[in-house]
């Protein structure tokens, strides 16, 4: 069986190391190591070195497994993670987390884990999505404005409007009132639907 090591840090100040280290005490000898180091953030796809690894396991015809010391190697959160393991499922590649007891997330109880996981992730979804629609209604009851600051005001929009319904082009409304063409366009549209 072909074993891949990957490990990553996010700085150049860290080193990959001791990644590489636990991996060979815990009885695996890597056949290729890739590493990155790269933040966290990143999606595991977008990861130059992991890519790299991707595209090998790909073309592999041979038993392969890929071997991590922690979970968050394999992507920046729950739903890449699992988009990543299940991935690497298809290639035929098994997936050792050392961090979870040596568990295989290809096996039973390891995609018993990655369920569990998309679980989590989906309730941490809605709760955030849930506590945003809070935030903005609290902000609508206490007269917040919302969105984006108006460029113009209520007179400039006016003027605007009467410029423009003597004939005067878009461009030169825009230059006369310090805005762009395209709020000159939105403003003479959003007046054309009103009417």
């Amino acid at each position: 069986m072909h074993t891949f090591a990957y490990a990553r840090v996010s700085t150049g100040a860290q080193t990959t190391e001791n990644q590489i280290l636990e991996i060979e005490q815990q009885g695996y000898r890597a056949d290729t190591t890739y590493a990155d180091i790269i933040s966290g953030k990143v999606p595991a796809s977008e990861r130059p070195e992991f890519s790299k690894m991707l595209d090998t396991i790909q073309r592999m015809k041979t038993n392969k497994r890929l071997v991590v010391t922690k979970l968050d190697r394999l992507g920046r959160d729950a739903a890449d993670i699992l988009g990543t393991v299940r991935a690497l499922e298809e290639l035929g590649c098994a997936v050792r987390v050392l961090q979870l007891g040596d568990l295989d997330l290809t096996s039973a109880a390891g995609k018993l884990v990655l369920t569990t996981l998309s679980a989590v992730a989906e309730m941490e979804r809605d709760i955030l999505i849930e506590r945003t629609n809070a935030g903005l209604a609290r902000a609508r009851k206490e007269g917040k404005t919302l969105g984006r600051p108006k460029v113009t005001t209520e007179e400039t929009r006016k003027s605007i409007l009467e410029r423009l319904s003597t004939g005067d082009s878009v461009s030169q409304v825009a230059r006369d009132h310090g805005v762009s063409r395209a709020t000159v366009i939105r403003i003479r549209d959003e007046e054309a639907k009103a009417a």
